[in-house]
């Protein structure tokens, strides 16, 4: 199954929806998030108690390679590897590049009900 994804322009936005998850019963480790500017992503996930895409999600041999890769290279791994397909990796990426933020919730396909 596809994870949940949807794209903010505002941290505190992003913020305020991770909180109604967890309200619903949504289990933190199935909360994600991903920018293209890694302090954001480390300072917005750590303020929403959400999690960041890491060596956890990525088999090794992706993990790896990112280290040698662009950050949009990066960033479309990372979104391939929790099962979008190359064709929306690129999309996300794109939007990234735009100064969205995106949360990422796997493991529920009741979440596009509960965020509006």
């Amino acid at each position: 199954m596809k994870p949940f994804i949807k794209g903010y322009f505002n941290d505190e936005h992003l913020k305020t929806d991770v909180s109604i998850l967890k309200d619903k019963g949504i289990d933190k480790d199935d909360v994600y998030i991903l920018s293209h500017d890694d302090d954001r992503t480390d300072r917005v996930a750590g303020g929403a108690d959400a999690n960041t895409i890491g060596l956890s999600e990525m088999d090794f041999k992706e993990a790896v390679g990112n280290m040698f890769n662009s950050k949009g290279d990066e960033l479309r791994t990372k979104l391939e590897e929790m099962g979008f397909t190359q064709a929306e990796a690129e999309n996300h990426e794109e939007e990234m590049d735009e100064g969205k933020i995106f949360l990422i919730v796997t493991n529920n396909e009741n979440v596009g009900s509960y965020l509006f």
